[in-house]
């Protein structure tokens, strides 16, 4: 090998933008995956996903912003059961998962945004 070849200008590929639909595809899933997963899908979504598109950021970040709120209820809600009342927060937190997180994904795969209610915005 001879010394005056250059170096590779990068090790790594630069990352390459979603299409659309993939962004719609990607968004759907992880609004579906926290009713079933918890914050663990929109986690992963927002860490691996965030730099493919505006699309699919901004719905991982809201997904993401949406499931800790709700993990955190549900947790108080499991404090509370002491007292009686947590087994009713932490049904009422698993239906309000279940409906906006439907909700949610109905808009992803139609290109809409969304913005959860009851959310306490961790990431910006």
């Amino acid at each position: 090998m001879s010394d005056s070849t250059p170096p590779p200008a990068s090790p790594y590929a630069p990352i390459q933008p979603m299409s659309p639909s993939d962004e719609k595809l990607w968004a759907t899933l992880i609004h579906i995956g926290g009713i079933f997963f918890s914050f663990i899908p929109a986690l992963v979504g927002y860490l691996v996903l965030k730099d493919r598109g505006p699309f699919v950021q901004a719905h991982t970040r809201t997904a993401l912003n949406f499931q800790i709120t709700m993990t955190i209820a549900m947790f108080v809600g499991g404090l509370l059961t002491i007292a009686g009342i947590g087994f009713l927060i932490i049904l009422a937190a698993g239906i309000v998962i279940l409906i906006f997180s439907i909700i949610a994904a109905v808009a992803a795969n139609n290109g809409q945004a969304y913005k959860y209610p009851l959310t306490i915005e961790f990431i910006k």
